[in-house]
């Protein structure tokens, strides 16, 4: 079943000096992304560089602001295909087949300190049945442990800091996630999205697992649907897929998020059981 959004953002800042900015919020280029129709304004207007990372299909573009106010405004209606599997049938990759182009999410990264976290992960988890269950489990567990709290964290939170605090937002719940599924040689990566379901609308961080031979979402704040994710970018940590890096002295305005039924329908209750991914399988993987 497919579902078209409408959806977008509005950023507004105030430019103190000179300064460049390099933004990843347009909706990425999937094949699970389907006819893609979008409009950026930026106001000024400016010149602006592109730049789609290959593979993860990361859409980056920088501008050069001058002092005074700034607007970016994007809009796209995409249709979301996603793929639905029974979570049962969906396994762990033995780690001497797991793809080498993949290896990078397997290993510590700046704010997922994974290796510092393996002895908890292993005493947590390292005893469940292997697979897409045992990743859901780690997303029980942060749930019921970590608590929600706007403002516990900062951009420079980490995921063992997060742990210790026992407290953080999606961001701090995404690298908890990550941390824990590294430690226990499952292959994970953070994702940045437009959320249905989620409210209030913001940017939304969720997480990727590698099973199968494929990445399948996980959002361990439990506040969005997972099968409502359109995914803007991926990366070892929030490090590498920040939706606006301004290099420059400037003051940040209200940031205005909206996602949407194109045609207006209401919100279905309940959530999906389903495992779910928006991305393809990787070539000769063996996925399903």
């Amino acid at each position: 079943m497919t579902v078209r959004y409408t959806l977008g953002c509005n950023l507004s800042y105030e430019v103190k000096t000179p300064t460049v900015f390099i933004f990843n919020l347009e909706v990425a280029k999937l094949v699970r992304h389907q006819d893609l129709v979008e409009r950026l304004t930026i106001t000024p207007a400016h010149n602006r560089r592109s730049y789609v990372v290959p593979d993860i299909h990361n859409r980056y573009f920088s501008i050069e602001a001058q002092p005074g106010p700034l607007n970016v405004h994007y809009e796209a209606d995409v249709t979301l295909d996603v793929f639905r599997a029974d979570p049962d049938g969906v396994n762990e990759v033995p780690l001497a087949e797991i793809p080498l182009d993949i290896m990078p999410f397997l290993l510590p990264s700046r704010f997922v300190p994974s290796d510092r976290l393996a002895a908890f992960a292993q005493r947590e988890f390292g005893k469940l049945p292997k697979g897409h269950r045992r990743v859901t489990a780690v997303c029980n567990w942060i749930y019921d442990n970590i608590h929600y709290q706007r403002g516990s964290s900062n951009e420079q939170t980490t995921a063992t800091e997060s742990l210790i605090k026992r407290a953080g937002v999606c961001r701090d719940f995404s690298h908890i996630g990550i941390a824990f599924c590294r430690a226990l040689n499952i292959p994970a990566r953070f994702v940045s999205c437009y959320a249905y379901g989620l409210e209030p609308r913001d940017f939304h961080a969720v997480f990727e697992a590698y099973l199968d031979g494929r990445w399948w979402l996980f959002d361990a704040t439990r506040q969005a649907n997972l099968d409502g994710l359109v995914r803007i970018g991926v990366g070892r940590d929030a490090a590498e897929i920040a939706f606006a890096s301004p290099f420059g002295e400037m003051e940040p305005g209200p940031v205005k998020i909206t996602i949407e039924h194109a045609d207006g329908s209401p919100e279905q209750p309940g959530r999906t059981t389903d495992a779910i991914s928006t991305e393809e399988p990787a070539p000769n993987a063996g996925a399903k």
